[in-house]
């Protein structure tokens, strides 16, 4: 590392402390699953939110919004119980490269896995719970969500998977908002099963350009190998939590230009 250990540190910890915090949560996608207090309502829309998550923040939220008025706000509800007539609401939606076709076998996956099951927190981790590295957790969560039989090849670029070498940013960044538990008030804690030891950092262009610059990561390009060795680096920090320090990085690097 750069800089010694323990200024590193202590860096990192103030940065969490500053942006670990409610105020983090109105510009960030984050702010859309906050919107609802019912679990499965959290899932959804964190899950849309965190697939959408590339470009500006602001025209996120708005798409995301959007997306979510398109369900009524009650996304759970309208999984569970919409018809074809329906999903008429959706022809035409588009965030960037991600538009109604991948939307409606989206919706589609989600209706037959939650009249099934209760949490998606299970596609992650398995029926009997027995996947335990985030890497299989992924690729499962990949290849489930790809098993239907009308799964359009082109809707498999939004859902990263270690097993094409992505940092998959934006699934551990949902995995974060669902699992990561402490009193702050912007993460949910709602999924059990994994524990916040087991997450590895979301990986941006922001937290990429600080962790390099902190000497956090020394791998060439970003992937998947690329944000376990910056876990890595993180957990000798704090091995119960290391992807608390995801807003501290993400903190100096959009907010403070670090």
């Amino acid at each position: 590392m750069k800089q010694n250990f323990g200024a590193i540190k202590a860096l990192l910890d103030d940065r969490v402390e500053k942006y670990n915090r409610p105020a983090f949560i109105p510009n960030d996608p984050v702010s859309i699953p906050h919107r609802f207090s019912k679990k499965q309502d959290i899932e959804i829309s964190g899950f849309f939110a965190a697939i959408l998550a590339w470009g500006q923040r602001k025209t996120i939220i708005n798409n995301c919004l959007k997306l979510m008025d398109m369900m009524d706000n009650a996304p759970h509800d309208f999984i569970l119980q919409h018809q074809e007539q329906d999903l008429k609401r959706f022809l035409g939606f588009k965030h960037r490269t991600f538009n109604d076709t991948d939307l409606l076998y989206l919706l589609h996956f989600f209706q037959q896995y939650y009249r099934q099951h209760e949490s998606l927190e299970r596609a992650f981790t398995g029926q009997q719970n027995e996947l335990t590295s985030q890497k299989e957790r992924l690729e499962h969560f990949h290849n489930l969500v790809f098993s239907l039989e009308d799964a359009p090849q082109r809707t498999r670029k939004h859902i990263a998977t270690p097993a094409r070498k992505s940092a998959c940013k934006r699934l551990n960044m949902y995995l974060r908002w669902m699992v990561r538990r402490d009193n702050c008030g912007v993460d949910f804690g709602i999924w059990q099963t994994m524990q916040p030891a087991e997450l590895v950092c979301p990986c941006d262009v922001h937290v990429e350009r600080v962790a390099r610059k902190l000497g956090l990561i020394t791998r060439p390009g970003m992937d998947w190998q690329t944000a376990e060795e910056l876990t890595t680096h993180l957990r000798a920090f704090d091995p119960n939590d290391p992807v608390k320090y995801d807003y501290a990085l993400f903190g100096l690097g959009i907010e403070e230009k670090f």
